[in-house]
């Protein structure tokens, strides 16, 4: 059989209606960068040194951290380096790179995220048995799956845009390769694809919220039973962290693949949101709000405050 993919790279048009102010936007995304970069590092560093945030819940925040990190490099070095004046141009793997891992990653963050609210409605609504069901192994389980099901649900969504053939235009009109966009340059009827894409991106975020949602219902209901008010603010304040992280990360999807009409402006800002500002954003949620993260941090930092000449 003929292979009509002819195309062998794809230009990258950036964000729509932004022509003329390429350097006020790598300026700010490189800012946005490097604060993602580095507070995400200072996380990871406070919970691998500190031997009292070697626990369930920050195993998984140290997860998080590594995929917060990795996340926004997807498309953001390629980004920054069209804004700087350079090449627009990415490869036909490079493209099926991006989309890959930008649903790869995403997917798993997304599982991560019900975990880690499992993992708080064990430790609230069964505080007696929390070291027995979150044990060592099960933990490693629950990473391990995390990322196995966000590659198998990245594998499907790119086999199922790259199977595709492309063989006319090849302008993306966004700034990094995505599936909305992708479809609309395919030499091929793409409507059934879309509605299974459509489903599939737009299934797995909603079982993951209406999981969550189901843990959260339980954690709210034996928080209201505690007594103690300093023990119900310290519930709470623990949980209103990892909430105001779900509901950054999972509003984008929903604003993106669900919309009934594409929208590249609305888009390309929510999706940055989603890319650099919420990983951003998620090194501060979880630490000014927790104590000991903050203790751990400061004690990481500590030396580097009073070294010479400083």
């Amino acid at each position: 059989m003929r292979n009509l993919s002819v195309v062998t790279e794809f230009i990258l048009l950036g964000i729509p209606h932004t022509e003329g102010l390429e350097t006020m936007l790598l300026v700010l995304f490189l800012s946005f960068y490097i604060f993602t970069l580095m507070g995400n590092l200072l996380i990871l560093l406070a919970i691998v040194s500190s031997a009292q945030l070697h626990t369930p819940m920050y195993f998984f925040l140290c997860k998080l951290s590594v995929f917060d990190i990795f996340f926004p490099s997807v498309s953001s070095p390629k980004m920054l380096c069209y804004l700087s004046g350079n090449s627009r141009a990415i490869s036909y793997a490079g493209c099926a790179s991006q989309l890959f891992f930008y649903h790869f990653l995403g997917c798993t963050e997304c599982f991560l995220y019900t975990v880690m609210a499992y993992d708080r409605f064990v430790a609230i609504c069964h505080p007696l048995r929390y070291t027995i069901i979150m044990s060592h192994r099960a933990c490693i389980i629950l990473a391990m799956g995390t990322s196995f099901f966000g590659c198998i649900q990245a594998i499907f969504l790119t086999t199922l845009t790259f199977q595709l053939p492309y063989c006319g235009p090849n302008e993306v009109d966004y700034y990094f390769c995505d599936i909305p966009v992708m479809l609309k340059l395919a030499c091929a009827d793409t409507s059934a694809l879309e509605m299974v894409g459509f489903i599939s991106v737009g299934l797995m975020p909603l079982s993951c919220f209406l999981l969550i949602l189901t843990s959260y219902s339980c954690i709210i209901c034996s928080i209201l039973q505690i007594r103690s008010a300093e023990g119900r603010r310290c519930a709470f304040s623990t949980c209103s962290a990892h909430l105001t992280a779900i509901l950054l990360s999972f509003m984008p999807v929903v604003l993106i693949y669900l919309q009934p009409t594409l929208n590249p402006w609305l888009n390309a800002t929510v999706q940055i949101l989603n890319n650099l500002v919420t990983p951003m954003l998620n090194p501060l949620i979880y630490s000014l709000r927790n104590k000991e993260v903050k203790y751990s941090l400061r004690k990481v930092l500590q030396p580097v405050a009073f070294l010479p000449g400083r």
